[in-house]
C-alpha cells in the first residue's frame, strides 16, 4: 500500500481515480492545464490535451501569468507540451481504471483534477571563485477523478 492518500473522497461505485506521483513537470503550468480540463467530458478533455501537445491551442494562464506572452483571444497563455503529455497519461490511466470497474467510458466527466507540490530535487551548479548556484527542480503530484453521469 502507498504511504500517501488521495485528497478527495469520491463515491467508489460511480467514480474512478488515478494519480501521477513525482512527475518532473512545471507545477504552475500543471495547475493551469488542470483548470482547463476540470468539469469537461473525458473526450473533450483528451482533445484539449492533444491540441496543446500539437500546439494548436494555448492554455490561458489565469493565476501564474507574470511575464507570460499574450495569445489572440485568451490573453496571457502558453503551450505547456510536457505537462499536457503527463496529464494525458494520468487521464488515460483513470479511464482504464474506470473501464476495469465496469463504468461506461463514454459517459465519464472529469470531476476532480488537482496538482500538489512534491519534494524538491536539490542540485547545484559550480560557478567561478568557489561559488555555487542552486538548480532546484520541483516535483509534482497530479490527481484526476472521473465520474459516470447519465
Amino acid at each position: 500500500m502507498p504511504r500517501w492518500r488521495y485528497s478527495v473522497a469520491l463515491d467508489p461505485v460511480r467514480t474512478a481515480i488515478a494519480s501521477g506521483r513525482d512527475l518532473r513537470i512545471s507545477y504552475k503550468a500543471t495547475v493551469e492545464v488542470l483548470k482547463e480540463i476540470r468539469g469537461k467530458k473525458i473526450d473533450e478533455a483528451k482533445q484539449i490535451l492533444e491540441d496543446i501537445i500539437e500546439m494548436r491551442r494555448a492554455v490561458p494562464f489565469r493565476k501564474y501569468y507574470g511575464k507570460v506572452g499574450h495569445r489572440r483571444g485568451i490573453g496571457p497563455g502558453r503551450y505547456p507540451v510536457k505537462v499536457a503529455k503527463a496529464v494525458l497519461s494520468v487521464l488515460e490511466n483513470a479511464e482504464a481504471n474506470a473501464e476495469f470497474k465496469g463504468l461506461d467510458t463514454t459517459r465519464l466527466w472529469v470531476v476532480h483534477a488537482a496538482a500538489f507540490q512534491g519534494m524538491k530535487l536539490k542540485k547545484y551548479i559550480p560557478r567561478a571563485f568557489g561559488r555555487a548556484t542552486p538548480y532546484f527542480q520541483q516535483l509534482v503530484h497530479v490527481e484526476i477523478g472521473l465520474e459516470e453521469r447519465l
